[in-house]
């Protein structure tokens, strides 16, 4: 039980060296009232979305019970793009939606959640509950909202496709103090809602039979952890925009180096490494490419080939 500890503190030193690094460099008695401020809130933002994006990541594979599945395949990220592409294509970029981004960040919010509790109320209705079929249908949603998306981008006026393809990248930059208040005052309520679940997780881990005889109440633990996932996933997606692979790296990054099975161990390892991640990621985003690139395209890239190797990985035990 100690080296899981030291391990989560070596993290932990790590991850407010890289704040401090993020906070203070390039910083004078001159520009420090203009640069602190605007660099605080991003990194607000990035332990917020940070935290919803690992926490999500690690109860979604406990549910599964697969290693390499995340929240992404139940097509809220193709929603998202979807939501936004729509909006430009029905009614033009200059609509109140596109143009007050408390607006747009609502009404996406909302029909994520909305989206993911149609399917699951479906889903759960079902006498022939299989959680596989949740992922199918999933898939199947995701790939028609990104072809959908992908049919309206080609259709539309090229500049009011460059609103939209900023929409399509994980951003950081110029982000709105009032969507951040609000989505901070929705996740502390849904992690306070979380807590009474908590005790479940390394149970649940061990399968569903042995989850049901031992005393939970299986479906209506996983319902209620699926709509929170896509809550919280919907916060995160609508605040900065997609980071497809960062939830499969920092969670299975988290069960390699922590060496536990303690979900509440693995959960704090697995957003201490989320944080890790994005400020690293910012950091050379901003210092060694000057902005060339941004951070979703980083870490997807890192991600997409952890991917690979986690597949091949089970190829070989299998």
């Amino acid at each position: 039980m100690k080296q899981p500890k030291i391990k989560l503190i070596v993290l932990a030193v790590l991850a407010i060296l890289l704040i401090a690094i993020f906070m203070l460099i390039k910083v004078s008695s001159n520009n420090w009232e203009y640069v602190i401020p605007r660099r605080a809130i991003k990194i607000v933002a990035i332990l917020l979305t940070g935290g919803c994006i690992a926490f999500t990541s690690m109860i979604f594979q406990t549910i599964t019970n697969n290693r390499i599945l995340t929240p992404s395949i139940l097509g809220l990220d193709s929603l998202y793009l979807f939501i936004q592409t729509a909006v430009v294509f029905l009614f033009g970029s200059s609509t109140m939606t596109m143009m007050n981004s408390n607006i747009n960040f609502l009404v996406s919010v909302v029909l994520m959640v909305l989206f993911s509790s149609i399917l699951y109320k479906l889903f759960f209705n079902r006498e022939d509950q299989n959680i596989l079929l949740l992922l199918l249908i999933g898939i199947v949603m995701g790939s028609f909202f990104s072809s959908v998306s992908s049919f309206m981008q080609v259709l539309i006026d090229p500049n009011e496709f460059l609103i939209i393809q900023d929409k399509m990248f994980a951003s950081f930059n110029n982000i709105n103090t009032n969507i951040l208040t609000i989505s901070l005052i929705i996740v502390a309520v849904v992690s306070i809602y979380v807590t009474r679940y908590s005790r479940f997780f390394d149970v649940m881990s061990l399968g569903r039979d042995q989850a049901i005889n031992l005393g939970i109440d299986y479906e209506k633990v996983v319902r209620n952890m699926l709509i929170v996932v896509s809550i919280l996933v919907s916060v995160a997606t609508a605040l900065v925009g997609p980071i497809t692979f960062l939830g499969l790296l920092v969670v299975n990054l988290a069960r390699e180096f922590l060496k536990t099975y303690k979900h509440s161990t693995l959960i704090t390892g697995s957003i201490l490494l989320s944080i890790i991640s994005l400020v690293g990621g910012l950091l050379i985003v901003e210092r060694v490419f000057t902005f060339s690139t941004t951070i979703s395209v980083i870490i997807n890239f890192v991600g997409g080939v952890y991917f690979i190797y986690l597949l091949l990985k089970e190829r070989r035990a299998w």
